[in-house]
């Protein structure tokens, strides 16, 4: 009876104490994680252009305002607003009667003292006069035709020609109205190439130089990139805000880029590299440094939970960054929703929404993209 008691006392502790396991590992699974539902994406190589980004502004190639140097009546208009003109082109030709005429009577009197000069001469080689009265001869003779000469560049001026080819804008002239001098005609555009200034950091001074490729875009053409050549560098860094100034070409054969329009530049720096791009959404930053949530196996290897990493991450480019270390190829990354996960969290896997994740995003519009 002993026996029996003693068996029967220890069948209900063994017992006892598996009812306490399966009810305490019944209330563990009451009380885990629902599963979180979230977007993930297998980490891959990509290649990464470096690039030193910055914000420029459009200005001609050669541009001036078309002024006058004399005044005058506007006899004719030889051009129309907006129109091309070609180096030399005749623009605008001011009244010019009276000075042609004085010009024309400067040019007889400067005639008469070289008939007189070579008369002279001749005396002179008859020895009939003096060396003086034949060097007066000569010196009035230069005294004269410099005088023609002055009324001929002052006949020139009349002329208003284009200094070089270009564009031209718009003009109010009017065949008629009186110009004074320093009075603008019209202004005057060379916008093939066009040119484009922007500033960049000081620290980026080793990462540009002349000959480097750019790429421009601009709101007015969204979507289309434009290629040109870095031409210059400023010697000198602003000591106001520590930048400094890169003048570059760009191809401009179309005409639509024009001087004043804003433009955002990137600079190709360096030679093409391979790192394993995350959406920037995909890390999260705090305090102790960017982690990502990496999607793993169960310990029972049916489902996935969420593990935090650490990562360190390198260069940024439109949505995407450059992970440096702390995940490998394959790893299969969190890239949404990973404000709701901790360590061990059970995932369920959606993709059918996925940030966006594009080297060079393009602006959009509101409504209708």
């Amino acid at each position: 009876m002993v026996l029996l008691g003693a068996g029967v006392l220890l069948a209900l502790l063994v017992g006892f104490n598996f009812f306490k396991q399966y009810m305490m590992a019944k209330a563990r699974a009451q009380n885990a994680s629902p599963p979180q539902t979230v977007s993930t994406m297998i980490v891959e190589y990509s290649d990464w252009q470096p690039e030193v980004a910055a914000v420029g502004s459009m200005r001609a190639y050669r541009g001036v305002d078309v002024t006058t140097e004399v005044a005058g009546l506007v006899r004719t208009l030889n051009f129309k607003s907006g129109e091309d003109a070609k180096s030399g082109a005749v623009l605008v030709e001011l009244n010019a009667d009276s000075d042609i005429a004085q010009l024309h009577a400067l040019q007889a009197a400067a005639d008469l003292s070289e008939t007189t000069y070579k008369r002279d001469k001749v005396q002179f080689e008859a020895q009939a006069i003096s060396q003086a009265t034949l060097d007066a001869d000569a010196a009035d003779l230069k005294n004269r035709r410099a005088q023609a000469e002055a009324q001929a560049a002052l006949v020139a001026k009349k002329t208003l020609r284009a200094p070089f080819a270009g564009r031209l804008g718009i003009t109010t002239l009017n065949p008629g109205q009186y110009l004074n001098p320093g009075d603008k005609v019209v202004t005057l555009q060379a916008i093939d190439p066009i040119l484009v200034d922007f500033r960049v950091p000081q620290r980026e001074l080793a990462r540009v130089s002349p000959g480097q490729t750019i790429h421009l875009t601009t709101d007015a053409f969204a979507g289309e990139t434009f290629e040109g050549k870095v031409t210059a560098l400023d010697p000198r860094v602003d000591t106001a805000s520590r930048n400094f100034q890169v003048e570059a070409a760009v191809g401009n054969s179309s005409g639509r880029l024009l001087p004043g329009m804003f433009a955002r530049v990137t600079v190709q720096s360096g030679a093409k590299q391979r790192y394993l791009t995350l959406p920037q959404t995909a890390i999260t930053y705090n305090p102790y440094g960017a982690t990502v949530f990496v999607a793993i196996k169960s310990k029972d290897g049916q489902s996935l939970v969420a593990q935090q990493v650490f990562v360190t991450v390198g260069s940024t480019r439109g949505d995407q960054a450059a992970v440096v270390s702390g995940i490998k190829q394959g790893d299969q990354v969190v890239t949404s929703g990973q404000l709701k996960l901790k360590n061990g969290t059970p995932l369920q896997v959606d993709n059918s929404v996925q940030p966006k994740d594009d080297a060079h995003p393009a602006p959009q519009e509101g409504g209708d993209q």
